[in-house]
């Protein structure tokens, strides 16, 4: 059985932490420029149509999740059901790469925002990174279509109830 997973809401507190994460090399690898990124993420605290947290496997701090309402940013999409929400995350710890944590603790967030009454749920992988759509698969998402965003082509994949 998967290991149940805690969704702690990110703070200040939590920013060296994310910088860390940020430089390693398995992240940058999709994310992109450490401190660009760090920016970007800091800087979402404060902003309302976005949730951060902080994945926990027991009392372990691993990961980081991003769910967003869809904005003017996300008009790439295509039209959704009222109360889409996005998704995007990564493991920033390597020894818990390939293991299965990802696709586990992402099915297990997307499961209850789906039981809260969202109708569905949007992740827009790169198309060429083949550990995320298979971790995605596996926690039910379904491939939709190729979507232009501001940060390229991305492969938008769904996941509803």
């Amino acid at each position: 059985m998967a290991p149940a997973y805690t969704f702690r809401p990110m703070s200040t507190a939590d920013l060296p932490l994310i910088r860390r994460w940020l430089g390693e090399a398995h992240v940058r690898e999709w994310w992109g420029d450490p401190d660009g990124q760090f920016a970007l993420v800091s800087g979402d605290l404060d902003e309302p149509a976005m949730d951060q947290f902080i994945v926990l496997a027991g009392t372990h701090p691993f990961g980081y999740l991003q769910c967003y309402r869809l904005t003017a940013w996300n008009t790439g999409f295509g039209p959704q059901p009222e109360g889409t929400r996005g998704i995007d995350q990564f493991i920033g710890e390597s020894d818990m790469i390939a293991r299965g944590h990802g696709s586990a603790f992402i099915r297990q967030f997307v499961d209850g925002q789906l039981r809260q009454g969202l109708p569905r749920i949007v992740t827009d992988p790169d198309p060429l990174n083949a550990r995320a759509l298979r971790a995605y698969e596996k926690a039910g998402f379904v491939r939709d279509r190729m979507v232009e965003t501001p940060d390229g082509t991305a492969l938008l994949m769904v996941r509803e109830p």
